[in-house]
């Protein structure tokens, strides 16, 4: 066992000093930076007009009423609208930037339901009026104010309050447009980041293995060590290289989340569900381990660097299944077919990142797509020091599937 480690740390600390590594695991952290510090430098705009559709604006509405339905302001709104008297004067206010905007309610409004609102926020001002909830309630409390059932009145201002559910009666978040869309795109790029990191670990494996074949050095380490123990030192060591490169994404993540939150008002969904995270580091290490070893064993059946990548590139395709049904996840997380997708090995690490942060996964699935990974590994890892063994000692061609499948036969 002390010479898996040792393989372990050998490779762990080569491959951590690589310049490709470094900058990998720096260019996401900068690229979240940057994108922050744009949004506070040029999209000051879009971030109030965010903030004040999500969670509101310390600045009043000026209004000028000539339809005589909304003076005076009712007391509940004094706070966040202000009568004016001419639209020059509310125009002023804009201007003078004491009053957000300025809507303008024309004689005829009840006829029509126009209105004109004088913004000098651009076209960010649209997506606010649709969006604001505040205003709406505004208007709707001026126009039933005559009313003279109070419950009703209130009831038109706030006309329902849905509790979603999905037909196994479990509750559903609905947290807003902007939730909705992080909701979407976060689970999708964490996934996306899953795969990548544990595909640029394992290419790390297939050029450590390529290298040394090439060079005829596995001879002389095989000589000290056995197939078994080289294949899981290396995955072990390339295991906690990859690992080291998640913990600082999702450290500079929980950073970043807090600029999110300063500048959109909104928390990123994932980082209210700390298991979701928990459950990340559970299924990137399985994953890693069945598509290191995997890899690796088929990698060291290629005559060079490049044909290992061919042979290795199989894997890939089988890891991103996932994402290329990613409206399937996004609909409907627990259908049966995601659920049949989660339970597959090859699949279950980037199903379930996918699954987790949309929907209550039942605990089922959870338990016997992890348990599936365990019962997976000794296997594989067995099976794969065989073919491992076989290719390392094999020099300018590829072993045909023939001698492969009479190889784990005998085995």
């Amino acid at each position: 066992m002390n010479k898996v480690w040792l393989i372990a740390w050998h490779e762990y600390r080569v491959n951590i000093r690589r310049p490709g590594f470094i900058v990998m695991t720096l260019l996401i952290p900068l690229l979240g930076l940057i994108a922050l510090l744009v949004g506070a430098f040029f999209g000051g705009q879009a971030g109030a007009a965010m903030t004040e559709i999500f969670a509101g604006s310390s600045r009043s509405d000026a209004v000028v009423d000539h339809s005589g339905r909304f003076t005076p302001i009712l007391p509940a709104y004094a706070e966040g609208f202000r009568l004016y008297a001419s639209e020059e004067e509310g125009a002023a206010a804009v201007q003078a930037e004491t009053a957000r905007r300025l809507i303008l309610i024309p004689a005829d409004y009840v006829k029509t339901g126009r209105i004109r609102v004088v913004s000098n926020e651009g076209s960010f001002s649209a997506l606010d009026i649709e969006e604001s909830g505040s205003l709406r309630g505004f208007f709707i409390d001026h126009l039933a104010r005559d009313l003279p059932d109070a419950a009703l009145r209130a009831r038109l201002a706030d006309p329902f309050r849905a509790q979603v559910v999905n037909l196994a009666g479990a509750e559903q978040s609905a947290g807003g447009a902007l939730a909705s869309v992080l909701g979407f795109v976060v689970p999708y790029m964490l996934s996306v980041l899953l795969i990548v990191t544990i595909f640029v670990s394992s290419g790390y494996l297939l050029r450590s293995i390529s290298e040394e074949k090439t060079n005829r050095v596995i001879e002389i380490v095989l000589s000290s060590v056995t197939a078994q123990q080289l294949l899981a030192g290396k995955v072990i060591g390339l295991g906690a290289l990859g690992l080291t490169q998640v913990i600082v994404w999702v450290g500079s993540s929980f950073g970043l989340s807090g600029g999110i939150v300063a500048l959109l008002g909104v928390a990123v969904p994932l980082f209210a569900r700390p298991e979701v995270f928990l459950l990340a580091v559970v299924y990137y290490l399985l994953g890693f381990v069945v598509y290191a070893v995997m890899m690796g064993s088929v990698g060291a059946l290629g005559a060079d660097f490049h044909e290992s990548q061919q042979l290795a590139g199989i894997f890939s395709l089988l890891a991103s299944v996932p994402l290329m049904l990613a409206g399937l996840f996004f609909t409907n997380p627990n259908s049966a077919l995601i659920r049949v997708i989660s339970w597959f090995p090859l699949t279950a690490p980037t199903a379930m990142m996918l699954r987790l942060p949309m929907a209550e996964v039942p605990v089922i699935d959870i338990v016997g797509s992890i348990a599936t990974l365990l019962i997976t590994i000794p296997l594989i890892v067995w099976l794969g020091a065989k073919v491992f063994r076989l290719g390392l000692l094999m020099y300018g061609k590829r072993p045909k599937l023939v001698e492969i499948w009479r190889l784990l036969r005998e085995a």
